[in-house]
């Protein structure tokens, strides 16, 4: 804790570990269970409690409360965790919160992440890396998404969904069942309209990937049979990976249904 900058109206309780180079500003609140690794910067009025472990590199602004307990009735004081990686941005207002006993135990966030102001991150969920959660978006219990994926201002994400790597959330929508990967959602009540094309071409995809997919999703809104059977013939026909990617992810162990191709 030497080595850290620590405002004279912080309070750190004793327990806390601070590692080197972390700056904590004007009336921040650290709890005794709290591990923030190098470099982590805490803006001002910043809330960290919980057995919560921010990576290095991380920086946090005003007003944001990490590691409360979960907003679930269900909870009843069980020791829980929230793991943050590295190099995240974590805007104003936001609010992660502790696992349960009953999801796991532990809430966690990957690397290198943007989390805008006013974003919810609920009990249990697990969250990839360079995810992008836009203003005012909401996730709940049990969420899972994998990295790469946006979601738009204003969204909710209904608790035990999955979004699939690279997947693309419009504004203002409501997901309540699992999105595939590379899948583009969007309207009130989520629909699956297509694929994150531009994404895709960003990460530069090849044309023959892209190909694929293109395929791959007519096949998934038209072809015979139910959406899982479609996955499956996919599987066996197809040589893309990133085709192979979605077929896995339609074929694994789900609680929710999925959004299908309109």
């Amino acid at each position: 804790m030497s080595e850290a900058q620590i405002h004279s109206s912080a309070i750190v309780e004793p327990g806390a570990q601070i590692g080197a180079g972390c700056r904590i500003g004007p009336f921040c609140h650290i709890g005794p269970d709290v591990v923030l690794d190098t470099g982590v910067e805490l803006k001002s009025h910043v809330v960290v409690q919980g057995q919560t472990r921010i990576g290095a590199d991380t920086v946090i602004f005003p007003f944001s409360v990490i590691g409360e307990i979960p907003q679930d009735l269900k909870f009843q004081g069980e020791k829980t965790r929230l793991e943050i990686g590295a190099r995240n941005r974590i805007r104003e207002h936001v609010t992660m919160n502790t696992g349960t006993e009953g999801g796991g135990g532990v809430t966690r966030v990957g690397d290198d992440g943007l989390f805008m102001a006013g974003c919810h991150v609920a009990h249990d969920a697990q969250i990839g890396d360079r995810v992008i959660l836009v203003n005012q978006v909401a996730i709940a219990g049990h969420v899972v998404i994998e990295d790469d994926v946006i979601v738009g201002g204003l969204s909710g994400v209904h608790q035990f969904v999955r979004i699939g790597r690279g997947a693309i959330i419009g504004a203002v929508t409501m997901v309540t069942n699992d999105v595939i990967p590379y899948g583009l959602v969007q309207a009130p009540r989520g629909e699956l309209e297509g694929l994150n094309l531009v994404g895709l071409k960003r990460k530069g995809v090849t044309r023959a990937d892209i190909t694929a997919l293109r395929a791959a999703f007519q096949m998934l809104a038209q072809g015979e049979g139910a959406f899982a059977e479609r996955a499956k013939r996919l599987g066996d026909e197809t040589e893309s990976d990133y085709v192979r990617e979605i077929v896995a992810f339609v074929l694994g162990e789900s609680d929710r249904s999925f959004l299908t191709p309109r």
